[in-house]
Formats: structure tokens, sequence, C-alpha cells
């Protein structure tokens, strides 16, 4: 497993780097190939807050855990992404593609910072990002959105001709499904 950290309002020491990616480690037996741990240490309001995301094959994983402790809040988020690993595992082979956790990745996100040299205006943007957009049903959609703990995510629905579409969470409850109509606009 390929570790990258990162610090806010903080030191690490490296005995906290060694027990984390000790700790982080012991999820990689999940993976049949090598996934990526981004684990950021931060400093809020005299508390820990250690927030841990794995990548593997297009998947993402991600826990923010914050306690008294940095250790503790790894156990946590490790505890709570071994929890998802689980129970998202097996759902995805039931219910979806055979050999969905298995395929390889076309997704890779990068961040592109704003310019600080624009001016202000009415509606400024603060973060772009970038991504390729995998081909899927909206029920994995679905559960990735749920995994990266976002409120909506955009795919290529496979359902409907690759078609760009978006899922998001409910107010009332329940998900929603935006996609396109497929009918050009004159």
């Amino acid at each position: 497993m390929k570790f990258t950290f990162a610090e806010k309002r903080m030191d690490s020491s490296e005995d906290l780097r060694a027990y984390a990616t000790k700790k982080i480690s012991k999820l990689d037996r999940f993976f049949k190939t090598e996934a990526e741990a981004f684990v950021t240490f931060s400093l809020e309001r005299g508390r820990f807050r250690a927030e841990i995301t794995i990548h593997n094959n297009g998947i993402y994983y991600r826990a923010s855990e914050l306690t008294s402790d940095m250790y503790a809040s790894v156990d946590s988020g490790v505890a709570a992404i071994e929890r998802q690993i689980r129970r998202n595992k097996t759902r995805l082979e039931k219910r979806l593609r055979e050999g969905s956790l298995e395929k390889d990745a076309m997704a890779t996100a990068s961040f592109v910072p704003a310019s600080e040299e624009e001016p202000a205006e009415e509606f400024q943007i603060v973060r772009s990002k970038r991504f390729s957009i995998k081909p899927m049903s909206a029920e994995e959609a679905i559960l990735q959105m749920n995994l990266l703990d976002h409120e909506f995510f955009v795919f290529r629905n496979m359902d409907a001709d690759d078609a760009i579409a978006v899922v998001y969470k409910r107010r009332q409850g329940g998900y929603g499904l935006i996609c396109d109509d497929g009918l050009d606009a004159d």
C-alpha cells in the first residue's frame, strides 16, 4: 500500500506516521491490487482529527474521526473503513457486475486551485476538480457516493448509453437520479 501523509495546523511525529502506517496496512488484505492511502492529521479546537482515504481500483473508502487523542482517531478511522469495506464489498460482488472490485479504474481525481489573481465576482469558484467519469450503474454510483460520504455523485450511466448522470441524496430520504434525456437542445 502506498501512503501519502499531510498535516493541517500541526506537525506529526515519525512515531504517529509509523503507527498509522501499521494500522492502515492491515486493510491491505482486502484488496487484490495495490491500494493508495491518503492520511491527513489535523488539529481542530484542541481535538485531533485523522482523515483516512483509501483508493483502490476506482473505489474510494473514506473516514474522518475527531477525538482527544490522535492515536485513537487513527484507530477509529481504520475501524470505520474496515466496516465500510466489509459491508460494501459483499454488496458490490452480489448486486453489481462480477469482478467489479478487480477492474482497472479509469477514475482519477486532481485538484486545481483557484487563481488568486482573478477579480472577485458575485459567484466566485474557490476550488475546482477534474476527474474521469467512469461508466457504472446507478446502484454502483449510489454506493460510491455513500462511501465518499458525499451528497451527490456524477457518473456515466451504463444503463442509458453512457449518458452523463447524477445521483443525489434527497432531504426526504431516498435517492434521486438526474440523467440526460438524449434530446438535442435547439
